[in-house]
């Protein structure tokens, strides 16, 4: 199944659902990244979160989320644009801890305390920023969270990663359900109780469904229509030419000072891990360009 994402709306009943499959996007961040299973697990959710945060946005708007926790992880940055891409990476990729419950132990690696730091760039004058504590260090219940608390939004988020003996990634996916104002409160009961009783996302990817049938499944006897159904896919901005002006913005001073020191200079994105070279000789050019 290529990734995807679907959304609904209950027009009627202010209800907007969102579900994905992001098996391929979350795979191939683990291999970029060489992720253990517990920080595979941690790093796909929080990408699989940031795409339907992502989703909500327009094409040219980007959302960052930021998990610090006090757990061995250390910190998860994602970063999804309006267009469905999606990129991050986990500070301590080769943290792999004993199964809780006979799950992933991902609360425990991330942690139980900290902050979420969620960031918009709408293309206005100055970014949205929003800041809560961890609820839970789970992922799903802390982006849920958020949005109830900080953007006063009633929200449900469920998401998962499935993770093969060998470390791949062979399940991912995720919905979110929001109430828009005005909010019907029984209605919103009932959802919780179908969200509530619903298998895990990956045990429904692995069963054959897809983002539509876990949407049907919420939205069971109520009336909704699809608005977007597109691709979701890991992808970095970074370029050799980025690269060349982050340099540039450390000035002369300091770019001399790494041309004194090497022959080569390698600079390693930390969203996509990729490596961009420079030698001396085009470091020089680039002093004579500031000049």
């Amino acid at each position: 199944m290529d990734d995807y994402l679907v959304r609904v709306i209950a027009e009627d009943k202010n209800i907007l659902g969102l579900a994905c499959v992001t098996t391929h996007l979350v795979d191939q961040a683990r291999q970029r990244h060489g992720t253990y299973p517990t920080a595979t697990a941690a790093l796909g959710r929080a990408l699989t979160g940031g795409g339907l945060l992502g989703a909500l946005l327009d094409p040219g708007q980007r959302v960052a989320l930021k998990f610090a926790g006090n757990g061995p992880l250390g910190k998860i940055v994602v970063e999804a644009e309006g267009d469905g891409t999606v990129r991050g990476y986990v500070e301590q990729p080769q943290v792999d801890l004993p199964p809780r419950n006979g799950k992933l132990d991902v609360g425990g690696a991330l942690g139980r305390q900290g902050f979420l730091t969620v960031s918009k760039d709408l293309r206005l004058k100055e970014p949205y920023n929003g800041i809560v504590k961890l609820y839970t260090g789970e992922i799903a219940s802390d982006i849920a969270y958020y949005l109830t608390e900080s953007e006063q939004v009633p929200s449900a988020v469920g998401l998962g990663v499935f993770v093969e003996p060998d470390g791949r990634v062979s399940s991912s996916g995720g919905f979110l359900i929001q109430s828009l104002p005005p909010a019907d409160e029984a209605l919103i009961e009932t959802l919780a109780r179908r969200i509530e009783a619903l298998p895990p996302v990956t045990t429904q990817l692995r069963d054959g469904r897809k983002p539509e049938d876990i949407l049907s499944a919420v939205f069971e006897g109520i009336e909704c229509r699809t608005i977007e159904k597109r691709g979701i896919s890991f992808c970095c901005s970074c370029s050799r030419a980025r690269v060349e002006q982050a340099l540039i913005t450390l000035g002369r001073r300091q770019v001399e000072e790494i041309i004194q020191g090497k022959e080569v200079f390698d600079i390693t994105c930390h969203f996509c891990n990729r490596t961009h070279v420079f030698t001396r000789d085009h470091l020089k050019r680039l002093v004579s360009e500031m000049h």
